[in-house]
């Protein structure tokens, strides 16, 4: 494969990033949905979820036997899984791919797990470099509170409880987190990503993000649109919308 980078599609590749609980995902779906009733053709893709490895990715976390290094090579696989099957082909065809969480996951979560800073870095050097890169800047105690809401404690591997931080859940998390979150500030300047502030309403936080990947919209075909850019779903639609969405 390719170095990062190099990749010239005539398609466009909008992502998002940030800790669990900023709502990356609603804003990616509202997104999408607006997308399509452009006219756009849309395709989406969610981190971990190949068929390839997801089997034992869930078996492997079931029973609490993976480590870090296991970890970042199952995400690695499963990303280049989708890279070649769902991401590739809608870029080279000039469609539009949203991708919930990409490199900057693993940049991110495996450094926090003590993992090479540069080798994870070569392990992704194939992938196609976004047209525009978000991440979704929270407080820690906001994205918390979002995770805990409609069910009752976290998950091992999403409180960093398999690298001994502490035996507290919640102590855990916040610790696990705040390591994530130190990457995250590090890369915003070295990827060029855009930094969202997720504590806006929102619609406000989508508004914005329909500006900002507007310019890059220019040339990419579509179909009849349905719904024009002066009717976008109001306030009150996308709460609507966001409440029947899942943050991964």
């Amino acid at each position: 494969m390719e170095t990062y980078g190099l990749h010239q599609y005539p398609g466009r590749l909008f992502i998002v990033e940030g800790v669990d609980g900023s709502g990356k995902s609603t804003q990616i779906a509202l997104l999408r949905q607006w997308l399509i009733s452009e006219g756009y053709t849309v395709f989406f893709s969610e981190w971990n979820s190949s068929p390839l490895v997801k089997k034992t990715t869930s078996r492997g976390k079931k029973q609490q036997m993976l480590s870090p290094t296991t970890f970042s090579l199952i995400h690695a696989t499963d990303f280049a899984d989708r890279t070649e099957h769902d991401i590739i082909p809608p870029l080279k065809a000039g469609a539009i791919v949203l991708a919930d969480r990409y490199i900057y996951t693993a940049f991110a979560r495996d450094v926090a797990r003590c993992v090479d800073r540069e080798w994870v870095r070569e392990l992704y050097q194939f992938a196609v470099k976004p047209t525009k890169a978000f991440y979704f800047r929270v407080p820690l105690e906001t994205s918390l509170n979002r995770i805990l809401t409609g069910r009752t404690e976290l998950k091992y591997y999403e409180a960093g409880l398999d690298l001994g931080l502490s035996t507290d859940p919640q102590e855990s998390f916040k610790l696990f987190q705040q390591r994530i979150i130190h990457e995250y500030e590090a890369m915003v300047d070295e990827f060029q990503l855009t930094v969202m502030d997720a504590s806006l309403p929102i619609p406000e936080q989508q508004r914005l993000m329909r500006r900002l990947i507007q310019p890059h919209l220019e040339g990419v075909q579509r179909r009849r649109k349905q719904l024009s850019h002066k009717n976008w779903p109001q306030p009150a639609t996308i709460i609507s919308t966001e409440l029947h969405a899942k943050e991964r």
